[in-house]
């Protein structure tokens, strides 16, 4: 079986210059969590993911140091406040983020495999820890042709085991 007869040819894309609030507002509607990152060519410049978008707006712990002085004021202790930041911290990153292009987030080392590369391989790269990805560009001279995610690959082994 090859990734040709596995792949989905109706890929959801976005571009470089796409800001990150239209790509998180397309992801939250969409059944799967990233997309290709491609240039007007169809060229694969990259990948953004659901972790690589909402990595974004996770709020940070914000620790608060205060010095202290006491009379007469020759020293000062420095007290660190666990402060609750959360809302705001959300705000200040969504502001700071929601306009930034998807060219600043994506990974650009995209694995992708061929046309004609065979099941074998699509399982190794899906299967692998080191990246650990959930989907495969499928690419053509350097074009996006389709995308295979895991849940393909089970539903043609699946299939394939059904005929048999």
């Amino acid at each position: 079986m090859l990734a040709r007869e596995i792949m989905r040819t109706d890929v959801a894309t976005v571009g470089p210059d796409d800001d990150v609030s239209d790509a998180l507002g397309r992801l939250a509607k969409a059944e799967f969590n990233g997309f290709p990152v491609v240039d007007d060519d169809d060229h694969v410049v990259g990948i953004v993911t659901q972790t690589d978008l909402v990595g974004l707006f996770q709020t940070r712990d914000r620790t608060l140091w205060i010095p202290i002085g006491f009379p007469p004021f020759m020293e000062t202790l420095t007290y660190a406040v666990d402060v609750s930041w959360k809302d705001l911290d959300l705000g200040v990153d969504l502001l700071k983020n929601a306009g930034k292009p998807i060219s600043e987030v994506m990974t650009t080392d995209v694995v992708t495999v061929a046309p004609n590369d065979d099941l074998d391989h699509v399982i190794d790269l899906l299967s692998a820890d080191d990246p650990d990805i959930n989907r495969v560009p499928v690419v053509e001279d350097g074009r996006l042709v389709g995308i295979i995610a895991r849940q393909d690959v089970l539903r043609a082994l699946r299939d394939e085991r059904r005929a048999n």
